[in-house]
């Protein structure tokens, strides 16, 4: 199985063999990246392909030196149980999302 996860405008991508098997929608701050919602096709549930594409997208926003408020809920669930994203939440946001 191939995975690659593709940067977009306002969203990350992840395609396996070649089909687009989910996303990650976000919006972009001047302070921040918003993540807003993760879906991965029912063709490719159970995969743990929303991990891949969540830790692929946390790892671009360090990188860019950026921060990111988790709206989406398995975003935040996913930051709680991988503590070493949390820096990327502004500690004065982390109340806010429960982290």
């Amino acid at each position: 199985m191939s995975v690659e996860i593709k940067a977009g405008e306002d969203r990350y991508d992840i395609v396996v063999d070649g089909k687009t098997a989910g996303f990650l929608e976000t919006r972009t701050r001047t302070d921040a990246i918003l993540f807003l919602h993760t879906e991965i096709s029912d063709d490719f549930a159970g995969q743990g392909l929303a991990g891949k594409l969540v830790t692929a997208a946390l790892d671009d926003v360090r990188a860019q030196g950026r921060s990111v408020l988790p709206y989406c809920p398995y975003v935040r669930s996913f930051i709680a149980k991988h503590r070493e994203y949390e820096d990327l939440v502004p500690e004065d946001k982390r109340a806010e999302f429960e982290l």
